[in-house]
């Protein structure tokens, strides 16, 4: 039998044709004995439409897992939750060693550590060019600017070529907190020759080339001294460098800062400790915030995407941690809606609205600046590296094929790899090879749960049709004992039903159960099939629903 050619594989299982949940997996040798390394664990976040009462969304890690015997080490290119959000979660079905800078590897320690698991499996690790050996795989992580600080490229070096993977990164200069992109930095990796550039994808539709996150600052101080009452600014937890900029307004204007938010603290925290936030304005309890005239205070508020339980939302709804805002006050979306929060966030504006409080937002472009590459900067990206082949990720499926054509206009070549989709690399020229079956993995609670376990899909069906609950007792004889008891729930009634619809519901089971054979009867499968084709015909007829009918059969034995 002829030996087996070494591959370099490419396999994205989330992140590639949708924002969120990012989990990339890299491979080496020959097929079906690759060693692996996995890059993120990221997380996205459930809504009622299609995950009701789901807490947080994540890529299905099965494939590495059927092959954790063969994972060298995970990777965490920067700290945003559809990155690192999942590692806590994930990390006991993967089981291998975990890599990180110094800011990032301390909110993956935390991650770590609320779930119970051992903090030293994240491994604190200098910038490029230190790299770390995983396998046959040396992995560098080069500094990026990013709207989270210490965010990094990675570098990875393989016997069949180098690899570029930018993670989440803007071309700033200036970037207030963290390191500034460095164009001599890539261009010196490019000159060393680059197989593969796997590229963010975000803001390939911005044909405008991206602002700083140093032009905010003055804009942002002018707002807040014009401000007469209290004013309240929220942002991304994660983005330090507004949170001081925010700060510092507040501070110039000659107001108190206050933070409310856990996540934000948290940050705030990590960023000190670790050294990369050299100084920040002395923050106020809020405790004593109240105490306080509302003209002197700056609140830092967490909920930017209209989260229904952060600060934000609980400020706008009534009062938080005893302030409360007023007429005259301003509130400063210092942050871009994220696709699918826009209901969440509109309901926040029109509650503020209701108060009589002065919203800001972004959409005139002086108080937010992204944190992802617009296609100037991606084409800066494509020049300074020069790659063999350009594979976008991080983005939709139209941002993935508009920045595969942009590319290609360009004279690179490129190829399109949403998630499931695994490329060889090594081949002379890179392919698609295999087609893997990708999916999600639910939090609902404390439990994870798979897509296919049903319970979003029947929490999905309850939600839109409602739930009928009815209970039978067979007595010893076989044949149904008393009445049938009914419950609806999340159903409208019709007031043209003397008993009401359960009533109704009762009376016709009841009258089906008494024409039912004995052999139905006897048979709790084909007794409940009856008992829901009836429940699901009364209830179209009645009121146009088909709900979900759950039997419940208790025998009586002899």
């Amino acid at each position: 039998m002829p030996e087996k050619k070494n591959r370099l594989i490419y396999l994205p299982l989330g992140g590639a044709g949708e924002i969120g949940m990012n989990m990339y997996v890299y491979g080496y040798g020959p097929e079906g004995q690759e060693r692996l390394i996995l890059v993120d664990v990221g997380v996205t976040f459930g809504d009622m439409e299609s995950s009701p009462g789901i807490d947080l969304i994540m890529a299905d890690p099965s494939w590495v897992q059927a092959r954790a015997d063969r994972l060298e080490g995970i990777f965490i290119t920067h700290g945003h939750e559809d990155h690192v959000g999942a590692l806590g979660h994930l990390w006991p079905r993967l089981k291998a060693p975990v890599h990180a800078r110094r800011f990032t590897a301390a909110l993956a320690q935390d991650k770590m550590e609320r779930a119970g698991l051992d903090v030293l499996e994240v491994r604190q690790e200098a910038p490029w060019p230190h790299m770390v050996q995983a396998g046959p795989f040396r992995v560098g992580f080069v500094p990026v600017s990013h709207s989270i600080p210490e965010s990094s490229s990675l570098l990875i070096e393989t016997p069949a070529g180098r690899i570029l993977h930018t993670g989440d990164f803007k071309v700033d200069a200036d970037p207030v907190v963290g390191e500034p992109f460095s164009p001599e930095t890539f261009r010196a990796i490019g000159d060393q020759g680059v197989r593969a550039l796997i590229c963010d994808s975000t803001n390939v539709f911005n044909t405008h080339p991206g602002r700083s996150e140093s032009l905010l600052a003055q804009p942002i101080r002018d707002l807040i001294a014009s401000a007469e009452g209290m004013v309240v600014a929220t942002t991304f937890a994660s983005n330090v460098a507004r949170l001081k900029t925010l700060a510092e307004a507040g501070r110039a204007a000659g107001r108190q800062v206050v933070v409310v938010g856990r996540a934000m603290s948290t940050m705030l925290r990590n960023a000190q400790v670790t050294e990369i936030l050299e100084s920040f304005p002395p923050l106020l309890d809020p405790i004593d915030a109240a105490d306080r005239p509302r003209s002197e205070l700056l609140v830092l508020a967490t909920g930017s995407q209209g989260e229904r339980r952060a600060a934000t939302a609980q400020l706008a709804n009534g009062r938080y941690m005893g302030m409360e805002l007023k007429a005259g006050d301003m509130f400063l979306f210092s942050s871009k809606t994220i696709p699918g929060n826009e209901v969440a966030v509109a309901r926040i504006l029109n509650q503020l609205s209701e108060k009589g409080v002065k919203v800001v937002d972004e959409s005139g472009g002086l108080y937010h600046v992204s944190g992802h590459p617009n296609r100037p900067d991606l084409e800066t990206m494509h020049d300074l590296v020069r790659p063999d082949v350009l594979v976008p990720m991080h983005g939709e499926h139209r941002h993935l094929s508009t920045h595969a054509e942009l590319g290609e206009s360009r004279g690179l070549k490129a190829i399109v790899a949403p998630n499931g989709t695994m490329l060889d690399l090594a081949a002379e020229t890179p392919m698609v090879v295999e087609h893997v079956e990708t999916g999600r993995v639910y939090l609902d609670g404390t439990q994870l749960i798979g897509a296919l376990d049903g319970v979003v899909r029947e929490r999905l069906r309850m939600a839109m049709r409602g739930a009928v609950v009815v209970s039978i007792i067979i007595d010893e004889s076989g044949r149904p004992l008393g009445g049938v008891w009914v419950e609806g729930m999340g159903l409208p009634d019709d007031p043209k039903l003397r008993d009401g619809l359960e009533g109704t519901l009762e009376a016709e089971i009841e009258a089906v159960l008494s024409r039912a054979n004995r052999s139905v009867i006897g048979d709790d499968d084909a007794l409940e099939e009856l008992v829901q084709r009836t429940c699901s015909r009364l209830c179209n007829t009645t009121i146009g629903k088909k709900p979900v009918c759950r039997v419940m059969i208790s025998r009586l034995e002899a």
